[in-house]
């Protein structure tokens, strides 16, 4: 007789193994899961999108700005979101999602779609980080955004309909993260300017598929409402 833990199909089982039958019960192998950002949508999201997706129990830790100066010091590298598995925590959002992507197995199907989901969340991230979403000064801030959301967003939303084209999913025959990052950073975007993407009905009707998801559909239902 022999122990072994259950891998990706089996996630959590500890199963004893006698002869060629194997008896499976529930172990103590399930991942703790422990995810602290603000309590905003933000860089975040796309990691609370895949734990809703792929059923994993996580806690969502939710600070609030005005305790961010002494919680700060304890985080590696000072910024979040961070994710603790088991005590060991991952820093860098997309680092974050990309791991549980991977475990969730929406990454892609082979090594090329994994690197073409990759590259469209990239281009996807380097957009959004055109934005001053730190300035105090609203005037400024509002000139930036409005200059991003006129001048930019268009090329951007050319470029992302033309990679789509007519198929349901941006890589591959299955939704993959990067399907999730549009949804997740279009909803932004469409809250500073809904005409945004109104000349591209394919690019919203993505957005239409992903939210159609049973476990995403409810989770935008019962998440915090925030502003961002």
């Amino acid at each position: 007789m022999s122990l072994f833990h259950g891998g990706r199909h089996s996630e959590g089982l500890l199963c004893t193994e006698e002869g060629t039958t194997y008896h499976c019960t529930r172990g103590s192998s399930m991942p703790q899961y422990k995810l602290t950002y603000f309590n905003l949508r933000g860089r975040a999201e796309i990691s609370r999108y895949l734990f809703a997706y792929s059923g994993k129990k996580y806690e969502d830790h939710r600070i609030e700005a005005a305790d961010w100066p002494k919680i700060k010091p304890t985080i590696p590298f000072g910024k979040i979101p961070v994710l603790e598995v088991d005590g060991v925590t991952i820093h860098q959002s997309l680092a974050i999602a990309r791991y549980l992507a991977r475990e969730s197995g929406l990454a892609g199907q082979t090594p090329v779609e994994q690197a073409l989901a990759d590259a469209i969340v990239d281009t996807i991230d380097d957009f959004m980080t055109l934005f001053p979403w730190a300035e105090k000064n609203q005037d400024v801030r509002k000139q930036a955004f409005d200059d991003i959301l006129t001048n930019k967003a268009p090329e951007l939303l050319k470029d992302l309909d033309t990679f789509l084209g007519d198929n349901n999913w941006l890589v591959g025959k299955s939704v993959t993260w990067a399907d999730f990052y549009w949804d997740v950073c279009s909803t932004t975007l469409l809250s500073c300017k809904p005409d945004l993407a109104d000349n591209y009905p394919r690019l919203l009707a993505l957005r239409d598929r992903v939210q159609a998801i049973p476990a995403i559909a409810a989770w935008i239902q019962k998440r915090p409402k925030t502003a961002m």
